[in-house]
């Protein structure tokens, strides 16, 4: 009984090493197949530079307008009951699992010169395909589904009785959106912007499909590291090694900014 119990855990323990190791292992071999000093010289270069400013620029655009229209639909999702509900739920997650590809069709056919927008946009003389504004949007589409499921399921665990007596006391629906729901919620609110933040900073088929790879322009920094490839594959992996070091800071920045905010609530 007792070699049983020990080779279970032994295959247990097995397993999640295989894994782990296949999950990390990628990630870790773009910093250690290079020395660092040859993937800080593969930097010096403009391409990398553009494609970082245009990154960050374009993606905290695209973080602020997905807090801005998404939060008050995760609540509804969240707090309210309406006809159409599991159709519109349904519907918000199929960016998650849409081909790129297909998102970025979709969006020329939508903004496009002649699409179902983009001939009235012509007349005021506005083009989005092939801009930067395309890449906030293609940006904002794939990743405010991963928002909104995370700040549903922040809205859902505020306990309604709370909301009830801030209601009784006379405070409005509004304010007590601001100074109850809000506040409880915000650990969680959090975390879906790491993570909607991580997946607008590695979006690529989307951007390149719908904004296209302009150096200086629309080229983000997936797409420098698929422009990178065809010439120098050591410049690629150095923008790799950037891309991921970004996106490995925003989520510690925001990972800090949720563990002080749940400290505090504590506190309170």
């Amino acid at each position: 009984m007792l070699f049983l119990q020990r080779a279970g855990q032994f295959v247990f323990f097995f397993l999640v090493l295989v894994i782990v190791t296949y999950l990390v292992l990628p990630l870790i071999s773009v910093f250690i197949s290079k020395s660092p000093t040859v993937l800080w010289e593969k930097l010096n270069g403009s391409l990398a530079y553009e494609a970082l400013m245009l990154s960050l620029q374009t993606t905290i655009i695209s973080i602020l307008f997905i807090i801005l229209f998404c939060t008050p639909l995760a609540y509804c999702l969240a707090k309210k009951e309406f006809i159409g509900k599991k159709a519109l739920e349904v519907g918000l997650k199929m960016p998650i699992v849409a081909p790129t590809a297909v998102v970025g069709v979709g969006l020329l056919l939508v903004f496009g010169q002649n699409g179902f927008l983009g001939g009235t946009l012509s007349l005021f003389d506005v083009e989005i395909p092939f801009t930067s504004i395309a890449v906030v949007l293609a940006q904002i589409f794939m990743a405010s589904p991963f928002y909104i499921n995370t700040a549903r399921q922040s809205f859902e665990a505020v306990d309604d009785q709370l909301l009830a007596v801030s209601r009784t006391l006379g405070v409005s629906a509004f304010k007590t959106f601001w100074r109850v729901t809000i506040p409880l919620a915000l650990p969680g609110l959090i975390s879906g912007v790491a993570l909607s933040w991580a997946l607008a900073l590695g979006e690529f088929g989307a951007t390149m499909m719908f904004a296209g790879n302009m150096p200086g322009k629309t080229q983000t920094l997936p797409l420098a590291i698929f422009t990178a490839m065809e010439s120098d594959a050591d410049v690629a992996t150095a923008i790799s090694a950037l891309l991921l070091s970004v996106s490995f800071l925003v989520l510690l920045f925001v990972s800090l900014v949720e563990k002080y905010m749940k400290n505090k609530l504590a506190a309170n």
